[in-house]
């Protein structure tokens, strides 16, 4: 079984210690970050199930983290941190924040907010398979049938063909694939993007000159279909 992991993102080294004993004591997989950039980097590389973050950070705000973090991060995200004041936690969860503890904090509340948090924003894929005309996509097996036969993608194709699928009919704009798939640094990398679209085309349509499925939207982004 996989463990779920989860992102620290506090500039004290003493408390991001103490966070990792306490969470890897609890089977949970932990990475950390000492700043707010570090920690929206590792949010878009790693997609951790969890963020605990500090709102005293020094090179940004935590609440300029939390604001950027929510733009495309969806998962729970519990503020912890020493500013207690009722207009900050009030701000925070106004803007996205799963929940706020205070330090010091208690260890049993902590887990039990963590295991809350999950619990209450994971839900059960019934869609294992996304069908889409001529293809499907297995989300259990990551295996990708055309016309009833075996597609082979790499882990980036692959990636991003879920992600396109999981949102089919919406549009999703260049900066948000590419946050999601390459990290918040190549969100300007645009050609990352052309590449891989025309290599899901090759492999996908029928005529990759006249996609079906991978749809571009001249400026925005691509919806899938």
């Amino acid at each position: 079984m996989n463990k779920q992991e989860i992102l620290v993102v506090d500039d004290e080294p003493q408390i991001r210690k103490l966070l990792k004993i306490i969470l890897e004591s609890h089977e949970y997989k932990v990475v950390l970050a000492s700043n707010g950039i570090e920690g929206i980097n590792l949010a878009a590389n790693h997609s951790p199930e969890l963020i605990i973050l500090d709102l005293g950070l020094p090179d940004k705000s935590g609440h300029e983290v939390l604001h950027e973090l929510r733009t495309w991060y969806e998962k729970p995200i519990i503020i912890l941190s020493v500013i207690d004041s009722e207009e900050d936690i009030i701000n925070a969860l106004d803007s996205g924040a799963t929940d706020y503890l205070t330090k010091p904090f208690r260890t049993g509340e902590l887990l039990a907010r963590i295991r809350s948090s999950i619990r209450l924003t994971q839900h059960v894929e019934v869609q294992q398979v996304i069908t889409s005309g001529d293809l499907e996509v297995d989300l259990t097996s990551r295996t990708v049938l055309r016309e009833k036969e075996i597609v082979k993608l790499t882990s980036t194709e692959y990636n991003l063909l879920v992600l396109l699928a999981k949102n089919q009919g919406k549009v999703l704009t260049h900066q948000y694939l590419l946050k999601s798939i390459w990290g918040l640094g190549a969100q300007t990398e645009t050609q990352y993007l052309r590449v891989f679209i025309a290599q899901l085309r090759k492999k996908l349509e029928k005529d990759p000159n006249h996609p079906e499925h991978f749809i571009t939207e001249s400026g925005v982004g691509y919806r899938f279909l």
